[in-house]
C-alpha cells in the first residue's frame, strides 16, 4: 500500500506491505518527519487518527480505515512521550475537525501572513473560505501537452510528474475494455489510441478524465472557464477533486491554509488540500467563483475560433471542427495551438 505523509517540513510517499503493522507505519512517519511524537489527521475535513490506541503489532489493514492512497497530515505534539504499549481499544477513535489555531505547535511553520503582499490584477484569483480555514487557489500546471495528467496527478497522487503513470493507466484501461472504448468512441482504433495517448505530444480530454476518475474511485469535476459549466466524471463518489479547463489547458483547484480574513494564501503548495468531500458544496461554489474571475480576465481559449496546427503535416485549421475534419480525412490526430 502507498501512503502519503505530509509533515511540517514537506511531503513524502511511503510503501508498505499488506502485512505491515502499526509499528511499521509509525516508524516510517518518524523517519520521514523527524518528529518523535506527533498527532495524525486524515481525510477531509481532516479527522484525528489515533494509532496509539492500537498495539504496535496490530496490522494497518485491521484498524477500520483504508489508508492505501490516503494522505496523513502529521502535526508536532507537545507530549514528551508516546505509548507503544496501550491496549487495543474497542471504541472507535475520537473524530474531531481541526480548527484554526494561533499556536505554532498546532500549525505547520508557514511564513508570516502579516508580510505585506503586493498583488497584480493579473495574478491568479484567490477566494477566501472561512468555513475551511483557508483560501481557494488555482494551482497552475506547466503549459505542455500533459497538463491534464499533471492536474489530476497533482490532486490524487500529490505530484505533477506522474504523467507517464497516468497515461499508462488510460492505455491499459482502453486495451482491457476495447468493447467499451471502440473506434466510434475513440475516433481511431483502440490500438492506435493506446499508442498515441502514451506519447508526450498527446492531449488528454473527457475520455481520460472518465477513465482516471473510475480508476481512483473519485469524482472529478471539470469547470469550463468560458461557460462556467461543470462536467462531472464518476459522479456520486464520496470524494472529489476539481480541475479547471480553459479550452486547451487544465489546472487544479486547491485549498491552502491561511489566516483570517483568508484573503491570501501564503503556505507552500505542499500543504494544499486537493481532495474534497463531495457533500461539501461550498468548495465547489468557491471554485466556480474563482473561475468566474478567470472568465472576466479572459483566461480561456475559444476552441471554436482558435487556430490549431497539425503536428504531422503543418496544416493550419480553425477550431475543433476544422481539426476534426482534417483528422477524419487524413488520419492525422496530433494538434497543437498555432503560434
Amino acid at each position: 500500500m502507498r501512503i502519503r505523509i505530509r509533515g511540517p517540513s514537506g511531503q513524502s510517499t511511503v510503501s508498505l506491505q499488506e502485512s505491515a503493522t502499526i509499528g511499521d507505519l509509525l516508524d516510517q512517519i518518524k523517519e520521514n518527519t523527524s518528529l518523535p511524537v506527533f498527532d495524525i489527521r486524515h481525510g477531509y475535513p481532516p479527522k484525528s487518527l489515533a494509532l496509539d490506541q492500537f498495539g504496535r503489532q496490530s496490522k494497518v489493514t485491521d484498524i477500520g480505515v483504508d489508508l492505501n492512497g490516503e494522505q496523513l497530515i502529521i502535526i508536532k505534539r507537545n507530549d514528551s512521550t508516546i505509548s507503544d504499549t496501550q491496549p487495543i481499544s474497542t471504541q472507535a477513535p475520537e473524530v474531531t475537525t481541526t480548527q484554526p489555531s494561533n499556536s505554532s505547535e498546532q500549525r505547520p511553520n508557514f511564513p508570516s501572513s502579516k508580510q505585506k503582499v503586493t498583488r497584480s490584477e493579473n495574478d491568479p484569483p484567490e477566494i477566501p473560505s472561512p468555513n475551511h480555514g483557508g483560501t481557494i487557489v488555482l494551482r497552475i500546471m506547466p503549459d505542455d501537452n500533459s497538463c491534464l495528467f499533471r492536474a489530476v496527478g497533482s490532486a490524487v497522487l500529490g505530484a505533477m510528474d506522474t504523467m507517464t503513470e497516468l497515461r499508462s493507466i488510460v492505455a491499459q484501461t482502453i486495451h482491457e475494455h476495447s468493447d467499451v472504448y471502440t473506434r466510434a468512441v475513440l475516433e481511431r482504433s483502440p490500438d492506435d489510441y493506446c499508442r498515441w495517448i502514451q506519447s508526450e505530444e498527446a492531449w488528454g480530454g473527457g475520455i481520460e478524465l472518465s477513465i482516471l476518475s473510475k480508476h481512483f474511485d473519485i469524482e472529478i469535476c471539470s469547470i469550463d472557464v468560458q461557460t462556467l459549466r461543470i462536467d462531472r466524471f464518476n459522479e456520486g463518489r464520496p470524494t472529489r477533486c476539481i480541475v479547471v479547463y480553459s479550452g486547451i489547458h487544465y489546472d487544479t483547484i486547491a485549498l491552502s491554509p491561511s489566516d483570517p480574513p483568508f484573503n491570501h494564501a501564503y503556505a507552500s503548495p505542499d500543504f494544499d488540500t486537493k481532495i474534497f468531500d463531495s457533500a461539501d458544496q461550498v468548495i465547489l461554489e468557491k471554485a466556480v467563483e474563482l473561475c468566474r474571475i478567470l472568465q472576466q480576465q479572459h483566461y480561456y481559449t475559444d476552441t471554436a475560433k482558435f487556430q490549431v496546427k497539425c503536428i504531422v503535416c503543418g496544416g493550419l485549421f480553425i477550431g475543433e471542427k476544422g481539426a476534426a475534419r482534417h483528422a477524419s480525412e487524413t488520419g492525422h490526430y496530433d494538434f497543437g495551438e498555432a503560434s
